[in-house]
Protein backbone atom coordinates (compact mmCIF):
# COMPACT_ATOMS: atom_id res chain seq x y z
CA UNK A 1 0.00 0.00 0.00
CA UNK A 2 1.16 3.59 -0.81
CA UNK A 3 1.96 6.08 2.15
CA UNK A 4 -1.02 8.65 2.12
CA UNK A 5 1.55 11.47 3.41
CA UNK A 6 4.42 10.55 0.42
CA UNK A 7 3.24 13.38 -2.41
CA UNK A 8 5.66 11.15 -4.56
CA UNK A 9 3.56 8.42 -4.42
CA UNK A 10 -0.31 9.70 -4.74
CA UNK A 11 -0.92 12.54 -7.00
CA UNK A 12 -3.43 13.57 -4.76
CA UNK A 13 -2.30 12.91 -1.90
CA UNK A 14 -3.25 16.10 0.64
CA UNK A 15 -0.74 18.54 1.68
CA UNK A 16 1.06 18.89 4.66
CA UNK A 17 -0.46 20.72 7.74
CA UNK A 18 0.37 24.97 6.34
CA UNK A 19 2.09 23.56 3.33
CA UNK A 20 1.54 24.64 -0.06
CA UNK A 21 -1.37 23.09 -1.91
CA UNK A 22 0.07 21.16 -4.67
CA UNK A 23 -1.17 20.83 -8.16
CA UNK A 24 -2.17 17.07 -9.08
CA UNK A 25 -0.14 17.67 -12.90
CA UNK A 26 2.91 17.94 -11.10
CA UNK A 27 3.09 22.17 -10.24
CA UNK A 28 2.21 24.09 -7.03
CA UNK A 29 -0.59 26.64 -6.95
CA UNK A 30 1.91 29.36 -6.00
CA UNK A 31 5.09 28.98 -8.15
CA UNK A 32 6.49 27.65 -11.59
CA UNK A 33 8.21 23.93 -11.75
CA UNK A 34 11.65 23.63 -13.51
CA UNK A 35 10.98 23.21 -17.12
CA UNK A 36 7.80 24.85 -17.76
CA UNK A 37 5.24 27.18 -16.39
CA UNK A 38 3.25 26.61 -13.21
CA UNK A 39 -0.16 26.18 -15.36
CA UNK A 40 1.28 23.35 -17.49
CA UNK A 41 0.95 19.61 -16.17
CA UNK A 42 3.95 17.52 -15.85
CA UNK A 43 3.30 14.24 -18.25
CA UNK A 44 6.29 12.54 -16.95
CA UNK A 45 5.85 13.11 -13.59
CA UNK A 46 2.27 11.57 -13.96
CA UNK A 47 3.09 9.20 -16.22
CA UNK A 48 5.61 7.59 -13.35
CA UNK A 49 3.27 8.55 -10.57
CA UNK A 50 0.21 6.29 -12.49
CA UNK A 51 3.27 3.53 -13.09
CA UNK A 52 3.96 3.04 -9.25
CA UNK A 53 0.35 3.06 -8.22
CA UNK A 54 -0.42 0.54 -10.49
CA UNK A 55 2.51 -1.67 -9.49
CA UNK A 56 0.20 -2.03 -6.22
CA UNK A 57 -2.17 -4.59 -8.01
CA UNK A 58 0.56 -7.14 -10.00
CA UNK A 59 0.59 -10.35 -8.17
CA UNK A 60 4.13 -9.57 -7.85
CA UNK A 61 3.72 -6.36 -6.04
CA UNK A 62 1.38 -7.31 -3.18
CA UNK A 63 -2.02 -9.39 -1.98
CA UNK A 64 -4.70 -7.58 -3.69
CA UNK A 65 -4.00 -8.50 -7.48
CA UNK A 66 -3.80 -12.62 -6.24
CA UNK A 67 -7.65 -12.35 -5.01
CA UNK A 68 -8.69 -10.71 -8.22
CA UNK A 69 -6.92 -13.93 -10.16
CA UNK A 70 -7.87 -16.36 -7.81
CA UNK A 71 -11.93 -14.69 -8.08
CA UNK A 72 -11.14 -14.96 -11.99
CA UNK A 73 -10.22 -18.14 -11.65
CA UNK A 74 -13.19 -19.47 -10.13
CA UNK A 75 -15.55 -18.07 -11.63
CA UNK A 76 -14.17 -19.89 -14.77
CA UNK A 77 -14.29 -22.67 -13.36
CA UNK A 78 -18.09 -22.37 -12.32
CA UNK A 79 -18.84 -21.33 -15.48
CA UNK A 80 -17.65 -24.55 -16.97
CA UNK A 81 -18.74 -26.65 -14.12
CA UNK A 82 -22.43 -25.13 -15.28
CA UNK A 83 -21.84 -27.32 -18.37
CA UNK A 84 -23.07 -30.46 -16.59
CA UNK A 85 -26.47 -32.19 -17.04
CA UNK A 86 -28.28 -34.94 -15.95
CA UNK A 87 -30.85 -36.92 -18.84
CA UNK A 88 -33.06 -38.84 -16.33
CA UNK A 89 -34.71 -41.73 -18.25
CA UNK A 90 -37.49 -41.37 -20.75
CA UNK A 91 -35.64 -38.07 -21.65
CA UNK A 92 -34.01 -36.65 -24.50
CA UNK A 93 -31.61 -34.08 -24.26
CA UNK A 94 -31.71 -31.23 -27.70
CA UNK A 95 -28.64 -29.44 -27.76
CA UNK A 96 -28.02 -25.97 -29.42
CA UNK A 97 -24.58 -24.19 -30.67
CA UNK A 98 -25.11 -20.76 -31.14
CA UNK A 99 -28.81 -21.02 -31.43
CA UNK A 100 -28.71 -24.39 -34.19
CA UNK A 101 -29.34 -27.81 -33.54
CA UNK A 102 -26.07 -29.56 -32.74
CA UNK A 103 -26.70 -32.95 -31.23
CA UNK A 104 -29.29 -34.32 -29.44
CA UNK A 105 -28.54 -37.25 -25.93
CA UNK A 106 -30.74 -40.00 -26.60
CA UNK A 107 -29.18 -42.24 -23.21
CA UNK A 108 -29.65 -41.34 -19.80
CA UNK A 109 -26.81 -40.34 -17.27
CA UNK A 110 -24.57 -37.65 -17.02
CA UNK A 111 -24.04 -34.62 -20.16
CA UNK A 112 -22.00 -32.31 -20.75
CA UNK A 113 -21.70 -28.91 -23.24
CA UNK A 114 -20.46 -25.74 -23.14
CA UNK A 115 -21.64 -23.14 -21.12
CA UNK A 116 -24.59 -20.50 -22.25
CA UNK A 117 -23.78 -18.36 -24.32
CA UNK A 118 -22.18 -20.66 -26.57
CA UNK A 119 -24.70 -24.11 -26.56
CA UNK A 120 -27.72 -24.43 -24.71
CA UNK A 121 -29.83 -27.17 -23.86
CA UNK A 122 -33.53 -28.45 -23.88
CA UNK A 123 -34.64 -31.46 -22.51
CA UNK A 124 -37.80 -33.60 -23.63
CA UNK A 125 -39.82 -36.16 -21.98
CA UNK A 126 -40.59 -38.49 -24.57
CA UNK A 127 -41.98 -41.57 -23.05
CA UNK A 128 -44.92 -39.83 -21.71
CA UNK A 129 -48.15 -40.61 -22.99
CA UNK A 130 -49.62 -37.54 -23.15
CA UNK A 131 -54.14 -36.57 -23.41
CA UNK A 132 -55.45 -34.20 -25.87
CA UNK A 133 -59.57 -33.87 -25.90
CA UNK A 134 -61.51 -32.81 -28.66
CA UNK A 135 -65.14 -31.48 -28.34
CA UNK A 136 -65.24 -31.26 -24.29
CA UNK A 137 -62.86 -30.34 -21.38
CA UNK A 138 -62.50 -31.87 -18.30
CA UNK A 139 -64.17 -30.56 -14.98
CA UNK A 140 -61.91 -30.00 -12.15
CA UNK A 141 -58.66 -28.82 -11.22
CA UNK A 142 -55.14 -30.51 -10.84
CA UNK A 143 -55.20 -34.37 -10.00
CA UNK A 144 -59.02 -34.46 -9.12
CA UNK A 145 -60.21 -34.16 -12.96
CA UNK A 146 -63.61 -35.45 -13.00
CA UNK A 147 -63.59 -37.16 -15.99
CA UNK A 148 -67.44 -38.24 -15.81
CA UNK A 149 -68.41 -34.30 -15.24
CA UNK A 150 -67.15 -32.62 -18.79
CA UNK A 151 -68.40 -29.21 -20.63
CA UNK A 152 -69.33 -29.35 -24.45
CA UNK A 153 -67.92 -26.86 -26.74
CA UNK A 154 -70.04 -26.92 -29.85
CA UNK A 155 -67.57 -25.30 -32.31
CA UNK A 156 -65.38 -28.79 -31.67
CA UNK A 157 -67.80 -31.24 -31.15
CA UNK A 158 -70.19 -30.43 -33.81
CA UNK A 159 -69.77 -32.32 -37.42
CA UNK A 160 -71.04 -32.72 -40.60
CA UNK A 161 -71.58 -36.59 -41.73
CA UNK A 162 -72.02 -37.76 -45.28
CA UNK A 163 -75.72 -37.26 -45.28
CA UNK A 164 -75.84 -34.15 -44.41
CA UNK A 165 -76.93 -34.71 -40.53
CA UNK A 166 -74.76 -32.98 -37.98
CA UNK A 167 -73.72 -35.19 -35.15
CA UNK A 168 -71.93 -34.33 -31.65
CA UNK A 169 -68.91 -36.04 -31.27
CA UNK A 170 -66.11 -36.23 -29.03
CA UNK A 171 -63.13 -37.72 -28.78
CA UNK A 172 -59.83 -37.88 -26.90
CA UNK A 173 -56.22 -37.98 -28.68
CA UNK A 174 -53.05 -39.97 -27.18
CA UNK A 175 -49.81 -39.05 -28.40
CA UNK A 176 -46.20 -39.32 -27.29
CA UNK A 177 -42.52 -37.88 -29.09
CA UNK A 178 -40.63 -39.78 -31.43
CA UNK A 179 -38.16 -36.99 -32.45
CA UNK A 180 -37.14 -34.64 -29.89
CA UNK A 181 -35.08 -32.42 -32.00
CA UNK A 182 -38.03 -32.39 -34.69
CA UNK A 183 -40.69 -31.87 -32.27
CA UNK A 184 -38.28 -29.05 -30.88
CA UNK A 185 -37.29 -26.68 -33.84
CA UNK A 186 -40.23 -27.63 -36.53
CA UNK A 187 -43.47 -26.78 -35.09
CA UNK A 188 -44.13 -24.08 -33.54
CA UNK A 189 -46.96 -24.47 -29.61
CA UNK A 190 -46.91 -27.99 -30.95
CA UNK A 191 -50.47 -28.74 -28.79
CA UNK A 192 -51.87 -26.33 -30.88
CA UNK A 193 -51.03 -27.58 -33.84
CA UNK A 194 -51.63 -31.37 -33.17
CA UNK A 195 -55.33 -30.54 -31.91
CA UNK A 196 -56.10 -28.04 -35.32
CA UNK A 197 -54.57 -31.43 -36.70
CA UNK A 198 -56.71 -33.55 -35.06
CA UNK A 199 -60.04 -31.43 -35.74
CA UNK A 200 -59.33 -31.50 -39.31
CA UNK A 201 -58.73 -35.03 -39.68
CA UNK A 202 -61.74 -36.66 -37.20
CA UNK A 203 -64.37 -34.13 -39.45
CA UNK A 204 -62.75 -35.72 -43.04
CA UNK A 205 -63.77 -39.35 -41.38
CA UNK A 206 -66.90 -38.30 -40.20
CA UNK A 207 -67.58 -36.24 -43.64
CA UNK A 208 -66.75 -39.85 -45.09
CA UNK A 209 -69.41 -41.39 -42.78
CA UNK A 210 -73.31 -41.79 -42.49
CA UNK A 211 -74.77 -40.53 -39.58
CA UNK A 212 -76.29 -43.79 -38.58
CA UNK A 213 -72.80 -46.33 -38.51
CA UNK A 214 -70.89 -43.50 -36.71
CA UNK A 215 -73.47 -43.40 -33.49
CA UNK A 216 -73.76 -47.10 -33.67
CA UNK A 217 -71.32 -49.64 -35.16
CA UNK A 218 -68.55 -48.24 -36.51
CA UNK A 219 -66.80 -45.69 -34.03
CA UNK A 220 -63.92 -47.57 -34.47
CA UNK A 221 -63.02 -47.29 -37.71
CA UNK A 222 -63.78 -43.90 -37.98
CA UNK A 223 -61.48 -43.55 -35.35
CA UNK A 224 -58.84 -45.79 -37.13
CA UNK A 225 -59.42 -43.80 -40.13
CA UNK A 226 -58.67 -40.15 -38.18
CA UNK A 227 -55.88 -41.58 -36.90
CA UNK A 228 -54.21 -42.51 -39.81
CA UNK A 229 -55.08 -38.99 -41.35
CA UNK A 230 -53.56 -37.09 -38.49
CA UNK A 231 -50.64 -39.53 -38.39
CA UNK A 232 -49.95 -38.25 -41.79
CA UNK A 233 -50.02 -34.75 -41.92
CA UNK A 234 -47.93 -34.65 -39.02
CA UNK A 235 -45.56 -36.68 -40.32
CA UNK A 236 -45.59 -34.04 -43.27
CA UNK A 237 -44.88 -31.67 -41.27
CA UNK A 238 -42.04 -33.56 -39.56
CA UNK A 239 -43.36 -32.61 -36.21
CA UNK A 240 -41.84 -35.34 -34.30
CA UNK A 241 -45.48 -36.24 -32.78
CA UNK A 242 -46.67 -40.35 -32.83
CA UNK A 243 -50.31 -40.57 -32.01
CA UNK A 244 -50.76 -43.88 -30.26
CA UNK A 245 -54.36 -43.68 -30.25
CA UNK A 246 -57.68 -42.00 -30.76
CA UNK A 247 -61.53 -43.06 -28.90
CA UNK A 248 -64.35 -41.62 -29.47
CA UNK A 249 -66.12 -40.89 -26.47
CA UNK A 250 -69.37 -40.33 -27.90
CA UNK A 251 -71.02 -39.25 -31.02
CA UNK A 252 -74.89 -38.48 -30.61
CA UNK A 253 -77.40 -36.56 -32.56
CA UNK A 254 -77.61 -32.90 -32.10
CA UNK A 255 -80.07 -32.14 -29.24
CA UNK A 256 -82.35 -29.78 -31.50
CA UNK A 257 -82.71 -32.93 -34.05
CA UNK A 258 -83.05 -35.05 -31.84
CA UNK A 259 -87.14 -35.72 -32.02
CA UNK A 260 -86.97 -35.88 -36.04
CA UNK A 261 -84.12 -38.12 -35.59
CA UNK A 262 -86.60 -40.52 -33.38
CA UNK A 263 -89.14 -40.10 -35.72
CA UNK A 264 -87.50 -41.17 -38.74
CA UNK A 265 -85.29 -44.29 -37.07
CA UNK A 266 -88.90 -45.47 -36.04
CA UNK A 267 -90.05 -45.17 -39.62
CA UNK A 268 -86.77 -46.92 -40.96
CA UNK A 269 -87.63 -49.89 -38.02
CA UNK A 270 -91.29 -50.08 -39.64
CA UNK A 271 -89.27 -50.57 -42.89
CA UNK A 272 -87.35 -52.63 -41.91
CA UNK A 273 -89.62 -54.52 -40.26
CA UNK A 274 -91.96 -54.80 -43.32
CA UNK A 275 -88.72 -55.60 -45.50
CA UNK A 276 -88.41 -58.51 -43.18
CA UNK A 277 -91.81 -60.14 -43.67
CA UNK A 278 -91.53 -59.31 -47.28
CA UNK A 279 -88.41 -61.56 -46.82
CA UNK A 280 -90.28 -64.29 -44.77
CA UNK A 281 -92.86 -64.41 -47.28
CA UNK A 282 -90.64 -64.65 -50.74
CA UNK A 283 -88.72 -67.72 -48.74
CA UNK A 284 -91.90 -69.32 -47.90
CA UNK A 285 -93.58 -69.09 -51.66
CA UNK A 286 -90.36 -69.46 -53.68
CA UNK A 287 -89.50 -72.93 -52.52
CA UNK A 288 -92.73 -74.09 -52.93
CA UNK A 289 -93.59 -72.70 -56.20
CA UNK A 290 -90.17 -74.21 -57.26
CA UNK A 291 -91.11 -77.58 -56.22
CA UNK A 292 -94.08 -77.29 -57.59
CA UNK A 293 -92.55 -76.32 -60.98
CA UNK A 294 -90.13 -79.53 -60.55
CA UNK A 295 -92.98 -81.57 -59.95
CA UNK A 296 -94.74 -80.58 -62.75
CA UNK A 297 -91.93 -80.99 -64.94
CA UNK A 298 -91.37 -84.62 -63.68
CA UNK A 299 -94.38 -85.50 -64.45
CA UNK A 300 -94.37 -83.75 -68.05
CA UNK A 301 -91.60 -85.97 -68.26
CA UNK A 302 -92.51 -89.28 -67.08
CA UNK A 303 -95.85 -88.72 -69.19
CA UNK A 304 -93.84 -87.94 -71.95
CA UNK A 305 -91.84 -91.34 -71.79
CA UNK A 306 -95.05 -93.42 -70.79
CA UNK A 307 -96.81 -92.14 -74.22
CA UNK A 308 -93.37 -92.79 -76.25
CA UNK A 309 -92.89 -95.92 -74.65
CA UNK A 310 -96.75 -97.32 -75.56
CA UNK A 311 -96.77 -95.66 -78.53
CA UNK A 312 -93.46 -97.87 -79.74
CA UNK A 313 -95.01 -101.02 -78.17
CA UNK A 314 -97.80 -100.45 -80.65
CA UNK A 315 -95.81 -100.01 -83.05
CA UNK A 316 -93.92 -102.81 -82.36
CA UNK A 317 -97.15 -105.06 -81.83
CA UNK A 318 -98.24 -103.99 -85.30
CA UNK A 319 -95.30 -105.07 -87.19
CA UNK A 320 -95.55 -108.31 -85.56
CA UNK A 321 -98.83 -109.02 -86.32
CA UNK A 322 -98.52 -107.55 -89.84
CA UNK A 323 -95.85 -110.10 -90.37
CA UNK A 324 -97.82 -112.50 -89.02
CA UNK A 325 -100.31 -111.72 -91.39
CA UNK A 326 -98.12 -111.79 -94.21
CA UNK A 327 -97.14 -115.34 -93.42
CA UNK A 328 -100.79 -116.79 -93.08
CA UNK A 329 -103.24 -114.26 -94.42
CA UNK A 330 -106.06 -116.65 -93.67
CA UNK A 331 -105.42 -118.03 -90.68
CA UNK A 332 -104.50 -114.13 -89.35
CA UNK A 333 -107.80 -112.62 -90.58
CA UNK A 334 -110.00 -115.11 -89.52
CA UNK A 335 -108.26 -114.36 -85.98
CA UNK A 336 -108.57 -110.82 -86.28
CA UNK A 337 -112.64 -111.68 -86.93
CA UNK A 338 -112.88 -113.59 -83.97
CA UNK A 339 -111.35 -111.16 -81.64
CA UNK A 340 -113.33 -107.99 -83.27
CA UNK A 341 -116.35 -109.90 -82.52
CA UNK A 342 -115.30 -110.97 -79.27
CA UNK A 343 -114.69 -107.66 -78.61
CA UNK A 344 -118.44 -106.60 -79.35
CA UNK A 345 -120.29 -109.13 -78.02
CA UNK A 346 -118.84 -109.48 -74.84
CA UNK A 347 -121.32 -107.03 -73.21
CA UNK A 348 -124.29 -107.50 -75.09
CA UNK A 349 -127.48 -109.43 -74.17
CA UNK A 350 -127.67 -112.43 -76.26
CA UNK A 351 -130.75 -115.11 -76.99
CA UNK A 352 -130.43 -118.14 -79.00
CA UNK A 353 -133.88 -120.22 -80.32
CA UNK A 354 -133.33 -123.34 -81.57
CA UNK A 355 -135.83 -123.56 -84.61
CA UNK A 356 -134.79 -127.91 -84.59
CA UNK A 357 -136.65 -128.20 -81.68
CA UNK A 358 -140.29 -129.52 -81.12
CA UNK A 359 -141.97 -127.08 -79.71
CA UNK A 360 -144.31 -124.39 -80.92
CA UNK A 361 -142.04 -122.08 -81.68
CA UNK A 362 -141.91 -118.30 -80.39
CA UNK A 363 -144.93 -117.37 -78.71
CA UNK A 364 -146.95 -114.27 -80.56
CA UNK A 365 -145.03 -111.80 -78.07
CA UNK A 366 -142.12 -112.36 -75.91
CA UNK A 367 -140.35 -109.29 -73.94
CA UNK A 368 -137.29 -110.67 -74.70
CA UNK A 369 -135.81 -107.46 -72.62
CA UNK A 370 -137.96 -108.40 -69.41
CA UNK A 371 -136.69 -111.96 -69.06
CA UNK A 372 -134.04 -111.27 -67.18
CA UNK A 373 -135.40 -108.70 -65.06
CA UNK A 374 -136.90 -109.77 -61.50
CA UNK A 375 -139.56 -108.12 -59.23
CA UNK A 376 -137.89 -105.69 -56.57
CA UNK A 377 -140.82 -107.06 -54.16
CA UNK A 378 -140.52 -110.87 -54.20
CA UNK A 379 -137.26 -111.51 -55.99
CA UNK A 380 -138.50 -114.90 -57.49
CA UNK A 381 -140.60 -116.58 -60.77
CA UNK A 382 -144.10 -115.12 -59.15
CA UNK A 383 -143.79 -112.68 -62.18
CA UNK A 384 -146.88 -112.26 -64.30
CA UNK A 385 -146.79 -114.26 -67.66
CA UNK A 386 -146.33 -111.82 -70.63
CA UNK A 387 -149.51 -111.19 -72.65
CA UNK A 388 -149.76 -112.83 -75.91
CA UNK A 389 -149.68 -111.00 -78.96
CA UNK A 390 -151.14 -111.33 -82.58
CA UNK A 391 -147.57 -110.21 -84.06
CA UNK A 392 -145.37 -113.32 -84.66
CA UNK A 393 -141.59 -112.87 -84.66
CA UNK A 394 -139.26 -113.95 -86.38
CA UNK A 395 -136.50 -116.85 -84.84
CA UNK A 396 -133.14 -115.02 -83.94
CA UNK A 397 -130.24 -117.14 -84.42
Amino acid sequence: MTDQGSDNRNPWARPPQGGQKRNPWGGSSGGGHSGGSGDEPNFDELFKRFSESFKDFMPGDGGNGRFIILGAVAGVALWLASGLYIVQPGEHAVIQRFGAWNRTQTEEGLGYRIPAPIESMTKVTVSEIRRMNIGFVDQGTGREVNTGARADIPEESLMLTFDRNIVDLDLVIQWDIKSAEDFVFNVRDQEATIKKVAESAIREAVGRTQMFPVITTERESVAQQAKQIIQNNLDAYHSGVNITQVLIQSAEVHPDVQDAFQDVQSAKQDAEDVQNRARAYREDILPKARGQAIQMVQEAEGYKQSTISKSQGDAERFNSIYQAYLNGEDVTRQRLYIEAMESVLMNAQKIILDDQGKGQGVVPYLPLDQLNRVTPASGSQDAPAPTASSSNTGATR
